[in-house]
């Protein structure tokens, strides 16, 4: 147009055209300075640690003195242990020659006792065979002071190959076993007490002697003679004619009992005769009593019981 100045194109566009941007500066400042300097500062400290040191370096001195720490109890522990140990060696060495001289200790006491033991038997034979007008032996083999052995029977009662099995009447009248195929303390009380009618001198159940303050009880399944438990196979061993012994035995009311055990109940059974059976002498034998008796003839013997 007429009148009026001519501006150039391009310095009117470059004054007058504003930045895109003139109207977010706020915006433009954040975006341009994230963190104040405190901020900033503070997160170049924790980047590269205390003392300027980057962070895998101070982790590495952490384990080297974590390791060094390690080490050092334990030297202080081993070197405790050693300083220990030659004590501990001591105490234990004490303890064994400890137990080593009670021991010592108790077997002396042990054989003084067998020693007094020996002398009270010597002197009540001899006070038998001074006072017993002869009897001192048959007291002792009858009062099972000392071990018998001659001809006799061995008598063999063991349980049956199943326990459960059996038939027929039940000799044990009024038992209430439900197991009737194993053998009962009073089968053996039956058995012993058939040999002693039949003539036994001496009699032994295991090895264990019998007299006549014995007793054969039960404890559950188990058969105890004077209080000692036996197991299974029960060898009985009698001292007496052993023919005969086994005769009478037989043909005795308890030897039918046996066999009726045997034949109904599977209770296995073996009886022989023997040319020689040793019973040992009773363990527990106390003298309780003596006192001078009068015998027919008037003369003043010893009693014992």
């Amino acid at each position: 147009m007429c009148g009026m100045p001519e501006q150039s194109p391009t310095r009117s566009s470059a004054a007058g055209r504003p930045r895109p941007d003139a109207s977010m500066s706020l915006l433009t400042n954040v975006m341009d300075h994230a963190l104040d300097d405190g901020y900033a500062e503070a997160s170049a400290r924790r980047t590269s640690g205390a003392g300027g040191l980057p962070r895998g370096v101070r982790g590495r001195l952490w384990l080297g003195a974590g390791l060094v720490l390690a080490a050092l109890v334990v030297t202080l522990g081993a070197a405790q242990a050693h300083h220990a140990a030659p004590v501990v060696a001591k105490e234990r060495q004490e303890l064994i020659d400890r137990v080593g001289s009670e021991t010592a200790h108790a077997d002396d006491l042990e054989h003084d006792v067998d020693g007094l033991r020996r002398d009270v038997a010597q002197r009540q034979q001899a006070a038998l065979r001074q006072h017993g007008g002869g009897r001192a032996p048959l007291l002792s083999v009858l009062a099972g002071a000392t071990d018998v052995h001659g001809p006799g029977v061995k008598l063999v009662v063991d349980d049956a190959k199943d326990t459960e099995s059996g038939g027929g009447a039940n000799p044990r009248e009024n038992a209430g076993f439900s197991d009737t195929g194993r053998v009962r303390d009073r089968d053996m009380q039956r058995v012993v007490n058939g040999l002693w009618a039949a003539g036994a001198e001496a009699v032994s159940v295991n090895g264990q002697r019998l007299t006549s303050l014995s007793a054969i009880r039960a404890a559950g399944d188990a058969i105890l003679v004077d209080n000692r438990p036996l197991a299974p196979p029960y060898t009985v061993l009698a001292v007496g004619d052993g023919g005969k012994l086994a005769a009478r035995f037989k043909g005795s009311a308890d030897g039918t009992y046996l066999d009726t055990l045997a034949s109904d109940f599977g209770i296995r059974v073996s009886l022989s005769a023997q040319d020689d059976v040793r019973v040992p002498a009773a363990p527990s034998l106390v003298l309780r009593a003596a006192r001078p008796l009068k015998s027919a003839t008037g003369k003043t013997e010893e009693g014992t019981s």
